[in-house]
């Protein structure tokens, strides 16, 4: 039996001798590239942290002690040695399986969900005071990225750790990534930290140096105030001390027995301590490490190759159309910009990057910052393209009302992962855009049927002189041919593409396609006719072909891939009640609820009603309920 397999418990852990500790890490990576080759997952950061979170459960006692990781997608190691190992570990990101993301509801030992950088700091500071408030004599872990750094939220939280708290232990787990290549100035600090010759030489002969002088034995086991004089009188102060917070390493993070010496140090501590451990993304695996921007989040891969495993999808991803319309357009006019936070290949802006470098921004995990830049930006005559996930942009809401929409500023934010990211699960749904963007005056927020549709929005987008929104899914294209030339659309016209007497269905993007197979089916089962719309805009609604269509039907479908509650069907109804049409209107989308993770789209469409099946059946009985029905029909059913 493998070490691994033997440890149900922290405390099976913490029973094993120091020289098995190098094996168990072996096994635990061992472990992670299986399942995560076929299941897919964030693969270099967690083999990245394996000796790290080792010794933190050693040296500490979750779940008493509580260890918050911000993003938590390194948790895995984390979940391996807190009781869940076996089947639900097999089934990681899917179905039934454990989330790829720390999950109160899934362990004690999560004591906080996470899914979105930057949090970490701010929640274990609220814990620990807590703790004193209370009494009680826990301790509090904070693991934070370097690529944490850049977030706003970070810094804040760092500004208020020394008065707030005396003990709060700080893990900065520093790899020099956090998608892609960490950019800006906390980036450079840290580089300059970590390769200061003097500070290497001091660091790396510190311990033989105690060893030769009074006193330094008991220096080295406890760890008292005069080691960090010794390296203070050295060295510069850190940027942590700046804020009160004491500073210690940079270490090898990989080195198990230094990290439990340390941690030693850092358990002992009466102020708040920062301990800045060294890790390699992707350790272990030599394709992890060749290819860190890849293996930081994949699908499921072949492991001796790293090739990604085939979808069997042909058409090309919306990401990819986004960024080749975008790139074309950046080369024919130099006042189009790019703007990432952090995920250049993801939104696929690398094309932009590629080909237009001076016209791309990498601003770091930071999407407030990236919103407000790209309106000065726009007050300059620039055309700003922000390209950010729509569970991302959230962090962004009050730069987009308060910098961009009341300006009324001509940037162009493009949404990738609107609707469902399934193995993520809630924390990277992108179900909310709508709700909270068709609120904001000056906004305008569209949603492409197809891939060809959405380079005619991007077009748009780069031409309407304010504010505009395009949301779009995950993954592959509807797989139409794309014209040569995009279009420019009329900013709030919606396009008929089936016409019918009975059902006016007004879908929304994806859900298009399935509107229109939904028409064909009630009509060739059950003579139905029904006119299929694609809304193409949220905001503004085309109220006009709204009252055209639906003032005769019997009953009104809307179909969106987002929350029914303040949606896209909440804006048809709106919009019917000031055209003062009464009809009935039923919504179909997703219910009021975080959905959670699961193995595929399909699988969660299934649980919610959102597959074609049951949109059908859903459709009849509203019918039914209403005496809608053809004549014909009733008598058949």
């Amino acid at each position: 039996m493998s070490l691994l397999q033997k440890i149900d418990s922290v405390e099976a852990l913490k029973s094993l001798e120091m020289g098995q500790l190098e094996t168990l890490a072996e096994e635990i990576r061992e472990r992670i590239i299986q399942t995560t080759s076929q299941n897919g997952g964030h693969i270099g950061p967690n083999l990245g942290v394996v000796e790290l979170t080792i010794a933190l459960h050693r040296i500490f006692n979750s779940p008493v002690d509580k260890f918050v990781f911000d993003v938590s997608h390194q948790c895995y190691v984390h979940k391996l040695l807190t009781g869940r190992k076996g089947a639900d570990f097999d089934n990681l990101r899917k179905t039934k399986g454990v989330s790829g993301f720390a999950n109160r509801e899934e362990s004690p030992h999560d004591c906080f969900g996470a899914g979105h950088a930057g949090t970490c700091l701010s929640a274990a500071l609220g814990m620990a005071s807590a703790r004193d408030l209370k009494g009680t004599d826990e301790h509090v872990v904070a693991v934070i990225g370097d690529a944490a750094l850049t977030c706003g939220i970070t810094m804040e939280a760092l500004n208020n750790v020394a008065t707030s708290t005396q003990r709060l232990v700080i893990v900065l787990n520093d790899n020099e990534w956090s998608i892609a290549k960490n950019v800006g100035a906390i980036a450079k600090y840290l580089n300059e930290l970590i390769t200061n010759p003097v500070y290497n030489r001091l660091h790396k002969d510190l311990e033989s140096f105690l060893h030769t002088i009074p006193g330094g034995e008991s220096i080295i086991k406890f760890g008292s105030k005069a080691k960090k004089e010794t390296k203070d009188f050295f060295v510069p102060s850190s940027l942590f001390e700046k804020y009160g917070i004491r500073y210690i390493g940079p270490i090898d993070g990989h080195d198990i027995e230094l990290l439990h010496q340390y941690m030693e140090f850092c358990k002992e501590s009466t102020e708040p301590i920062v301990l800045h451990v060294l890790t390699q993304k992707g350790r272990g695996y030599d394709v992890a490490i060749n290819n860190p921007e890849k293996f930081h989040g994949t699908g499921a891969f072949d492991r001796e190759t790293g090739k990604t495993k085939s979808s069997g999808e042909q058409a090309p991803a919306y990401q990819e159309v986004f960024g080749r319309t975008l790139t074309r357009y950046a080369k024919e006019n130099e006042r189009i910009v790019g703007i990432t936070a952090a995920m250049p290949t993801g939104t696929s802006l690398s094309l932009l990057k590629e080909s237009c470098p001076k016209q791309f921004f990498d601003v770091g995990i930071a999407e407030e910052h990236a919103a407000i830049f790209a309106a000065g930006l726009a007050t300059q005559g620039m055309k700003p393209v922000c390209a950010i996930y729509s569970t991302f942009l959230q962090r962004a809401f009050d730069p987009i009302i308060h910098d961009i929409c009341l300006q009324n500023l001509p940037v162009l934010f493009c949404m990738d992962r609107a609707g469902l990211s399934a193995n993520d699960g809630p924390t990277h749904h992108g179900l909310f855009d709508i709700s909270y963007l068709r609120c904001v005056p000056n906004a305008v927020v569209m949603q492409p049927k197809d891939e060809d549709e959405l380079q005619d929005m991007v077009k748009t987008g780069l031409e309407h002189n304010g504010p505009a929104f395009i949301r779009y899914p995950r993954g592959a294209g509807e797989g139409v041919v794309m014209k040569a030339e995009p279009e420019v659309l009329k900013i709030g016209k919606a396009e008929v593409v089936r016409e019918g007497k009975h059902v006016l269905i007004w879908a929304l993007g994806p859900m298009v396609s399935i509107a229109q197979r939904m028409a064909e089916k009630l009509h060739k089962e059950y003579g139905i006719s029904v006119c299929v719309v694609n809304a193409r805009f949220v905001k503004p609604m085309d109220k006009e072909t709204l009252k055209e269509k639906a003032q005769d039907v019997s009953l009104v479908v809307t179909m969106e891939d987002h929350v029914v509650m303040g949606g896209f069907g909440s804006a048809v109804m709106e919009a019917l009640q000031e055209l003062d049409i009464q009809v009935p209107v039923e919504r179909i989308g997703w219910p009021d609820k975080f959905i959670e993770h699961a193995t595929s789209v399909g699988d969660l469409r299934t649980k919610y009603g959102l597959d074609e099946a049951s949109i059908f059946n859903t459709i009849m009985k509203r019918m039914q309920s209403i005496d809608a029905l053809p004549f014909s029909v009733v008598n058949a059913i």
